[in-house]
């Protein structure tokens, strides 16, 4: 399936459900959390210029996304620290803050591990939403407190997209 860029997908940027809103749960209703959150964060890098960095933060914000948008230097298509940085900052401080009770974490590096312990060390749940096949860290998966399988809603969300 080849997915098209467009408001839900840039290659190597973002790429989101088709027609949801970022503060939805992803969750099946089983798992007892609100219908909305109250701030969801997407984080992620582009090597294009201001312009650029103002359409992804766009596109990110009309999915109801708070945008981090961070430029990565053309020499590497990799994510570059600053986002890990400022996830792990953002995901410790409100904790710290008490502002949330249950984080949830997309994400499938392994580099996450000891963030999640240390929230989880705090008292804070953490569910973990990823693809099973496409680069999921077994050790994350291990150390969340619920972990989801993002491949067959996603899939099935950009189909019926295209159909």
């Amino acid at each position: 399936m080849g997915l098209e860029e467009g408001p839900y997908h840039s290659r190597d940027v973002f790429i989101w459900f088709p027609d949801r809103e970022g503060t939805l749960s992803l969750l099946p209703t089983r798992y007892k959390l609100q219908p909305h959150a109250i701030r969801s964060y997407y984080y992620t890098t582009t090597g294009g210029d201001e312009n650029e960095i103002k359409r992804i933060r766009e596109c990110l914000w009309d999915m109801a996304f708070q945008p981090e948008v961070f430029k990565r230097p053309r020499a590497r298509r990799q994510q570059a620290k600053g986002v890990d940085i400022a996830l792990t900052k953002d995901f410790l401080s409100h904790a710290y803050s008490d502002n949330y009770d249950v984080a949830v974490l997309v994400a499938g590096d392994g580099d996450y591990v000891p963030l999640v312990d240390e929230v989880k060390r705090l008292g804070k749940g953490v569910f973990v939403v990823f693809f099973r096949d496409s680069g999921l860290n077994p050790e994350l998966r291990l150390s969340s407190d619920v972990f989801f399988e993002l491949d067959e809603s996603f899939i099935s969300a950009w189909q019926s997209q295209q159909d």
